[in-house]
């Protein structure tokens, strides 16, 4: 056998590496993730959850709403009252709620003792919110309402969709706020589609038409804007990235055929 090529190469002298200052106090346990060990880090499993069919179909519709043209009558319920004058409204609102069922027991207990005490009970009608459907569209055409409050998310929507035509038509300010949950917690129901207030108290009157005249730049007076303007038609992020990358490439050709 031949002599070997090439003997080791000297070993560098190592760089001694600084010593990592322990505390003793502190003593390093790394976790154990296996069978009977420590539990595993918490995961966003959002993607994962089969999520219950109500919710499904309420995503479904919202996409699809955003996707879908969307006519005016229905359009103009996406624009609602901006945050700081539904605040106003409904502490207004709030002021003229309507006594709940512990309210009427006791005052139909004190009339009943006063009238078994042989006292005579003056009834004064008192001022309260109106509302129900029918109730509020008999107001509006008897021309008793002077602000009407409409629900945007009420279902099926053809229930609500008129009222604005027929405010504008008898010229009572009206307006659409979000939720219809908020609505029935001012009437003690679980949800209300319209409110309706006929008058309001003399303290009141002030802060009252300042919010009526709000309330008709936002709604009456747009109505006709309203009316002409679609909704919807929104794609996604994927076909407007597609459309976008058309548009550019027969642009392109175009300065070509120019050139």
């Amino acid at each position: 056998m031949g002599p070997k090529k090439g003997g080791k190469a000297p070993v560098a002298a190592s760089k001694k590496k600084p010593e990592k200052v322990v505390n003793p106090l502190f003593e390093k346990r790394p976790k154990q993730f296996g069978i009977g060990g420590a539990l595993p880090p918490k995961r966003d499993l959002t993607r994962f959850v089969k999520w219950p069919k109500a919710v499904q179909i309420q995503r479904k519709k919202r996409i699809l709403k955003q996707r879908l043209k969307v006519p005016p009558a229905l359009n103009q319920f996406t624009k609602t009252l901006d945050k700081n004058l539904a605040t106003s409204l409904f502490k207004m609102l709030l002021k003229y709620r309507p006594e709940d069922k512990a309210e009427k027991k006791e005052r139909l207990l004190k009339r009943a003792q006063a009238e078994t005490e042989g006292k005579t009970v003056e009834a004064k009608k008192p001022i309260v919110v109106k509302y129900g459907l029918n109730h509020v569209t008999y107001l509006i055409e008897q021309n008793k309402a002077q602000l009407v409050v409409i629900a945007h998310d009420v279902d099926p929507i053809e229930l609500v969709v008129w009222l604005p035509a027929l405010c504008r038509k008898m010229e009572i300010p009206y307006c659409i706020v979000k939720g219809k949950a908020r609505l029935g917690a001012i009437v003690h129901q679980k949800t209300a589609s319209v409110l309706c207030l006929t008058t309001v108290k003399n303290e009141d009157k002030m802060e009252f038409s300042k919010v009526l005249e709000a309330i008709k730049a936002n709604f009456n007076d747009k109505y006709e804007e309203y009316r002409k303007k679609w909704g919807g038609g929104i794609m996604g992020s994927k076909s407007q990235a597609k459309t976008k990358a058309k548009e550019r490439l027969l642009a392109k050709e175009a300065a070509q055929r120019m050139t």
